[in-house]
């Protein structure tokens, strides 16, 4: 698997925006040439926001853009917390089609996690591209220890997405969660990672080491994939 991953490092977080926006601008334009639309997974957090501001730049035909969030944390629309809050502000006004996949918070988190597998049923699969974060701790879109863990990578093939509790519950958001299934991800026609930080750099490059017996989540996510993959790095 380590064969079919190439690593991009960058100096700052502008030089690995201009990059990875330039790729996957690449994989919209040739999958609307192929098919005449994209679909596209794009993850939440903090370091992807200079990437998808320099993507919204380019001259796509947005329209035939469908955009859904790789994980989203059950909270209402418009919460600091949402992902899809953060994407939408981006990619809406382009007249991409932004999808929400946890169109209302409840406190039914598997139930959550069942309508959102039931909306991703609807869209064009494989995904496009499916673009990654990852936390300090290893996570990936919101594939974290706790209960759900095992189903989110072992579940069956044609689950697309579930809810998850993380457990421990991460203080900086400490809410449910609804998660693209590690199925659902690596069925992607590309997978891309975006990560920032020294300290991130060394979790990843151990987890692809340990590969299905690491105990970092991204780890287990990308063992045994044998898509390429494209790890997107920049030192700060």
């Amino acid at each position: 698997m380590t064969d079919e991953i190439e690593w991009w490092d960058y100096e700052d977080a502008a030089e690995m925006a201009g990059a990875l926006a330039g790729d996957i601008q690449f994989i919209i334009e040739s999958a609307i040439e192929a098919r005449g639309a994209a679909v596209i997974a794009l993850s939440g957090g903090k370091t992807p926001i200079p990437v998808y501001e320099k993507l919204a730049q380019a001259k796509l035909d947005w329209k035939r853009v469908t955009i859904v969030p790789a994980d989203e944390r059950i909270v209402p629309l418009g919460d600091p917390l949402s992902n899809v809050t953060m994407i939408g502000k981006i990619f809406l006004p382009k007249g991409a089609r932004v999808m929400p996949i946890v169109p209302q918070a409840t406190s039914d988190y598997k139930a959550a996690g069942r309508s959102a597998d039931a909306l991703m049923q609807e869209l064009h699969w494989p995904l496009d591209l499916v673009l990654l974060g990852m936390g300090g701790d290893g996570h990936t879109a919101s594939i974290f220890p706790g209960p759900d863990f095992d189903e989110a990578l072992n579940g069956p093939k044609e689950r697309r997405a579930l809810g998850v509790m993380p457990d421990p519950l991460p203080p900086e958001a400490p809410v449910a969660r609804v998660t693209l299934s590690r199925a659902g991800i690596v069925s992607a026609r590309s997978i891309m990672i975006a990560i920032s930080g020294p300290a991130k750099k060394m979790v990843l490059e151990d987890a692809i080491k340990e590969g299905a017996s690491s105990p970092y989540p991204i780890g287990r996510v990308l063992a045994d994939v044998e898509l390429p993959i494209d790890i997107h790095w920049s030192e700060q």
